[in-house]
């Protein structure tokens, strides 16, 4: 699958509508983004089950700032609408995939009992 130009006016469709949405946010300036895309790229080719979006943190500075993207790149991962992970900084492909893997493997119901229960120690 293609990566996905994402807007403030498709993220939220796009995070609805597909199991897992790997995030890019970055921008033409960035070095260390113009390096990061071909490994992005790959691994989108390997993963069609996954819909692979990418933020320009310039053109998008609203969505960027909701958020709070500090440094790019930077990557947000979510599975059945919720983030399960995050880190700013490129990643070798290796380390992309395994990413990926781990995701996949994860209990969500599990995920969404340690969320409620982090819910309730808030109150």
């Amino acid at each position: 699958m293609a990566t996905i130009t994402l807007t403030g006016e498709n993220f939220s469709s796009i995070v609805a509508s597909h199991e897992m949405v790997l995030v890019d946010f970055w921008a033409t300036w960035c070095g260390p983004c113009r390096s990061f895309a071909p490994i992005y790229e790959r691994v989108s080719e390997k993963y069609p089950d996954v819909a692979f979006g990418k933020v320009d943190t310039d053109d998008q500075q609203e969505l960027a700032g909701a958020f709070q993207i500090r440094s790019i790149p930077t990557l947000i991962l979510f599975r059945q609408k919720i983030i399960i992970f995050s880190q700013a900084g490129m990643l070798p492909e290796s380390s992309l995939i395994e990413v990926l893997e781990k995701a996949k493997a994860l209990d969500m119901e599990q995920v969404r009992r340690e969320i409620a229960e982090q819910r309730q120690e808030e109150e």
